[in-house]
């Protein structure tokens, strides 16, 4: 009998659509890439983002916090991650938040605190990503749209990181 994997999707939201991974655990990334939505934003992400939902069949989604006082996102992407939620939730998808925060301390060890340290840090990690690592932006310049795919990751790799250790907290009680 074929075993089902155990797959767990991360996106992140961008002005142009989103990114997002897909992981069978802590160290196989299973496919990522990119959205570019136009027009009606939040509904092209939710179609686009409802079929992946329906091929992949993750059992986690995972977001980056949101919510006022957690992140400077515009209150657009705050309300697509409401939906996002609300569909996941809707399809039986456990869903995590995680802030920025934890994304941070979960790479400090190896000396990660900005978006770019923390993407390299991801290519490191997940060798299929190393090849399309952007590269550092002047401050002139708009964020690349490959940086969502590796925001995504590192909430996958936050997730496991975290999630293990609770696992190991509770067995521990």
């Amino acid at each position: 009998m074929k075993r089902t994997p155990v797959l767990t999707f991360a996106i992140h939201a961008t002005s142009r659509g989103f990114g997002y991974v897909v992981f069978e655990g802590p160290f196989t990334v299973h496919d990522w890439g990119t959205v570019v939505a136009r027009g009606e934003k939040n509904a092209v992400c939710l179609r686009k983002l409802d079929s992946m939902l329906e091929r992949y069949l993750p059992e986690a989604l995972l977001l980056e916090a949101s919510g006022k006082g957690s992140s400077l996102r515009s209150e657009r992407i705050a309300r697509l991650y409401q939906a996002i939620a609300s569909l996941a939730v809707a399809r039986s998808i456990d869903v995590s938040i995680y802030p920025f925060k934890d994304v941070q301390a979960a790479f400090r060890d190896v000396g990660a605190r900005s978006r770019q340290e923390i993407a390299e840090a991801v290519a490191r990690h997940v060798v299929a990503l190393s090849h399309r690592v952007p590269k550092p932006r002047r401050p002139w310049d708009s964020e690349h749209r490959r940086m969502a795919v590796f925001c995504a990751a590192a909430l996958v790799l936050t997730h496991f990181r975290f999630g293990a250790s609770r696992l190991f907290d509770d067995l521990a009680a």
